[in-house]
């Protein structure tokens, strides 16, 4: 007892034998720490920086449409965004629509059909001969990984909790005013771009 009083006066820590073990807590009264909030996180965000990444890629490799691929990062930072402020329920909800709605865009669009031969071509041992349309595969790759993680993480935390409905409608309606923006730009800037070209 007296080394103890002595050492905290003079500053010098007591033997481990005599240190103070943190209490240890049962599971539910432990104290929350972020760095194990965040690990369910971890492969959505990860998604959403490969996203993020492959739609910059392509606006240096399409220059013409910079802003409308600029423009399509904007939901996978709002779901980074969303992540951080541990909204995680909206996060999930947009994980799993916004990236649906831009595959079937995509789909209409021809532009998946072109994709997969760009990913038939690399499987046959050649290289991809648009760079654009193979960018377009690995996002849609991504895509789809995106909406298993959201959608698997969704089912553990609030499936059966009675939100599903109204997050998916408000989330839907988000979704399509953010993806029918994009149609109607990019349906203005192709006269544009042809113009310029």
């Amino acid at each position: 007892m007296a080394y103890r009083v002595l050492s905290c006066t003079l500053g010098v820590r007591p033997p481990p034998s005599n240190r103070k073990r943190p209490a240890s807590y049962p599971l539910e009264f432990a104290p929350p720490s972020l760095g194990g909030k965040m690990k369910p996180y971890r492969e959505i965000a990860a998604l959403s920086v490969l996203q993020v990444l492959c739609f910059l890629l392509l606006t240096h490799l399409e220059p013409d449409f910079f802003l409308l691929h600029f423009y399509q990062t904007i939901v996978y930072l709002a779901i980074l965004i969303m992540l951080f402020y541990m909204e995680d329920r909206w996060a999930y909800m947009i994980g799993m629509v916004a990236p649906a709605m831009w595959l079937l865009m995509i789909f209409a669009s021809g532009l998946l059909g072109g994709a997969a031969r760009q990913v038939l071509q690399v499987t046959l041992g050649h290289g991809p001969t648009n760079a654009v349309s193979f960018l377009a595969a690995i996002s849609a790759v991504l895509s789809v990984l995106m909406i298993a993680a959201c959608g698997r993480r969704w089912v553990k935390e609030y499936a059966g909790l009675g939100k599903s409905v109204s997050t998916f409608a408000v989330t839907l309606g988000i979704v399509a005013v953010y993806y029918g923006i994009l149609v109607v730009w990019f349906w203005h800037m192709i006269p544009l771009s042809a113009a310029q070209n």
